[in-house]
């Protein structure tokens, strides 16, 4: 038993000493430690990698932002390059027809119309009769007054027998000098009596005359208003309402407005063609008779009248018409568009890209035909000019060209600069 004791005490016993691990396994735990700090360090390098190129693609981005912002903040210009005024030596201006004589006929006289005679479109002369109105309260009032001048009549009659025979009684002193003036006053009162009456008459017998409406010229009824039975007032109480309206259209008168810069050319005796579209292709020749000698300050215009000729009636009355005036031979100028021009208190200019900056270039204008403009002074062949420009354009501001250069520039302009 004691042996067996001492044999598990033996067996059971733990050793002083640490047990030590075998060489292969001390070698794998020292082979995993390093792999781990390679797959660290190798996932380390990845994520840095990854991290420059995120801020290299971001910074190009960020760039590439800027540069397309800054190139959609320089604004695109569209541009033409002048070209030589093809321009003739004359210039056409619109102008209103006017009849040479042209009236309103009113009645004098109160009334009913009787009768009319000519229509609108109809020719009448100087004198012919063209309605007629009745006047019945006129017709008696001039009765009553015919009746009152013979009255004073007869009565300046009496006066002047009663004056003369006492003025022959004086004579023989059978009367008195008192009764002698007054005879002879009496008489005088009665004449000026009858010459109030007679005057009376002949009011009436005027304003009866005017019962009758005569054409005061040659000319062409251009509108009738009234008819048979129609109220006719003259106007002393009312305003009067027109009977016909008449024209003389055998000489016709246009009126022009000439802007300021033509007024030199423009002289009175001058001759000036007249065109209009009813007759393509015909001319009508005029001579200038007179101008307002006045600059219109709203318009900034003189008002010019031309005198024309026409027999056959082919011109009417505010037709539109153009009025064709010669001006002096002059060298070729530039001309441009008139939607390039920029209205400032510097005065007239244009912008012109230069350098791919925007300089704004005063300039002198020879001749204004609407669409387009002369220029006599301050552009070049060469010059860029920006149609239609905001109102905001400024000198040294960047612009960009929508269209090439050499595509909008004359052809005769692109040959010079190919010979250079």
């Amino acid at each position: 038993m004691g042996s067996g004791t001492g044999m598990n005490t033996e067996t059971s016993a733990p050793s002083s000493e640490p047990a030590s691990a075998s060489p292969s396994q001390a070698s794998d735990q020292r082979g995993l430690s390093k792999g781990a700090w390679i797959g660290i360090g190798m996932v380390a390098l990845i994520v840095a990698i990854a991290v420059v190129f995120g801020i290299l693609a971001r910074s190009s981005t960020e760039h590439s932002l800027a540069t397309e912002t800054k190139a959609a903040a320089i604004p695109s210009v569209n541009v033409i390059y002048p070209v030589a005024s093809t321009l003739s030596s004359e210039i056409a201006l619109p102008g209103n027809v006017q009849a040479f004589t042209d009236t309103p006929i009113y009645s004098r006289t109160n009334g009913y119309l009787k009768s009319w005679y000519f229509d609108i479109g109809a020719h009448v002369k100087k004198g012919q009769l063209m309605a007629q109105i009745e006047t019945p309260e006129l017709d008696q009032q001039l009765q009553v007054a015919q009746a009152d001048l013979k009255s004073a009549q007869a009565n300046l009659d009496l006066a002047n027998v009663t004056s003369g025979r006492y003025q022959n009684l004086l004579k023989t002193n059978s009367v008195s000098k008192q009764e002698t003036d007054v005879a002879m006053s009496d008489a005088a009162a009665k004449n000026a009596a009858m010459e109030a009456s007679m005057a009376g008459v002949r009011r009436l017998e005027q304003l009866q005359s005017f019962e009758k409406v005569y054409a005061p010229f040659d000319g062409i009824v251009t509108a009738r208003n009234t008819d048979i039975g129609a109220l006719i007032s003259g106007g002393a109480n009312s305003t009067p309402k027109e009977l016909f309206h008449l024209a003389a259209i055998g000489k016709i008168r246009v009126y022009v407005a000439v802007p300021e810069a033509y007024t030199a050319v423009v002289k009175n005796g001058d001759t000036a063609t007249l065109t209009l579209d009813e007759y393509a292709g015909r001319t009508f020749e005029g001579t200038i008779t007179r101008n307002s000698n006045a600059i219109d300050q709203a318009s900034r215009t003189l008002n010019v009248e031309v005198d024309i000729a026409n027999p056959k009636g082919e011109l009417l009355p505010g037709a539109y018409v153009f009025v064709h005036f010669k001006v002096p031979e002059h060298v070729k100028n530039l001309m441009i568009p008139s939607n390039t021009l920029l209205f400032r208190a510097e005065g007239m200019q244009v912008g012109v890209v230069r350098d791919g900056h925007v300089q704004l270039v005063p300039i002198k204008i020879d001749k204004d035909v609407g669409a387009k403009v002369e220029i006599s002074s301050g552009l070049q062949p060469t010059d860029a000019v920006i149609l239609d420009p905001s109102d905001s354009l400024a000198s040294g501001q960047e612009v960009h060209i929508a269209s090439r250069a050499e595509e909008a520039r004359p052809r005769a302009v692109q040959n010079n600069a190919g010979a250079k």
